[in-house]
């Protein structure tokens, strides 16, 4: 409601401290307690909303950063810790590029969660199995599509069939990697082309979920040390950061989660790069 000028009254422009209170979430690949996904599932959980915390250890056991060494029960318990009165933490494995998994994910999220979902974090991917131009064969870029783009569609299509229209906080978050900015990514082609899907797709998902008043928007978080950053490396990209240092979990966690509240209700189909300033 607002004043016939336009202005919203007083009382709505007091920050609610739990402003996802009563709202559901799915956070994929949300497996690490170092990386992105853990840290936007906190956040989530922070502002008040049940979370349902995806995993597959597999893939991060075949990293040279390993599994958490906590397994999946212990990460979930770092969300639960920040969990409002009444809400649910639950988590559970899915490998995404199976064809049939996201829509059994959407379902499982929202049985755990006790209804459908409103928020859907898309933030799991492939990483490895690639290379540059002269190195890269049908089955990487296959394995990169079926993971980091087919799967995120499938995932937003699952969602919005399970979504009744005029539900309030329907949100959809996407992520993608910077593959636009700068020289690109050469060394990673199979998942530079597709998380380059995700963001093109952005504003065609927006418009295809309007009718049920959600939002779709794409998140780069630019470089962030979640683990793999060590020696020259570390220094050399901490070096290219105004701020000398790399982004944490929780930097583009603060966008995220501020994406899924209702103050970002007007923000929809934007791929909005959260680097740091980051110079490319």
């Amino acid at each position: 409601m607002t004043h016939d000028d336009g202005t919203p009254p007083a009382d709505a422009l007091r920050r609610d401290p739990l402003p996802l209170r009563g709202r559901t979430a799915l956070v994929t690949g949300a497996s690490r307690r170092r990386g992105i996904g853990y840290a936007v599932a906190r956040r989530l959980a922070a502002y008040g909303a049940s979370v349902y915390l995806h995993h597959h250890v597999p893939h991060d056991a075949g990293q040279p950063w390993g599994a958490d060494p906590g397994g999946p029960e212990a990460v979930a318990d770092g969300v639960r810790e920040l969990a409002a009165p009444g809400a649910v933490v639950a988590h559970g494995p899915a490998d995404l590029a199976r064809r049939d998994t996201p829509a059994r994910l959407i379902d499982a999220a929202a049985e755990a969660l006790g209804g459908p979902l409103d928020i859907l974090v898309a933030n799991h991917a492939l990483s490895g199995r690639d290379g540059p131009l002269d190195a890269v064969d049908a089955a990487m870029l296959d394995a990169h599509w079926a993971t980091d783009a087919r799967s995120v569609i499938l995932l937003a299509q699952a969602y919005a069939r399970r979504r009744a229209p005029g539900l309030p906080g329907g949100r959809i978050v996407l992520m993608t990697s910077g593959q636009d900015q700068g020289g690109g990514m050469p060394d990673e082609i199979g998942y530079g082309l597709a998380k380059g899907a995700l963001a093109s797709a952005t504003r065609t998902l927006a418009t295809a979920l309007a009718g049920l008043g959600v939002t779709v928007n794409t998140v780069n978080p630019g470089p962030v040390n979640t683990g793999y950053a060590v020696g020259a490396l570390r220094e050399r990209v901490a070096g290219r950061f105004p701020g000398g240092r790399w982004g944490a979990p929780d930097d583009p966690a603060r966008l995220i989660a501020w994406l899924a509240t209702d103050e970002a209700a007007w923000i929809t189909g934007e791929v909005i790069n959260s680097e740091g300033g980051f110079r490319h």
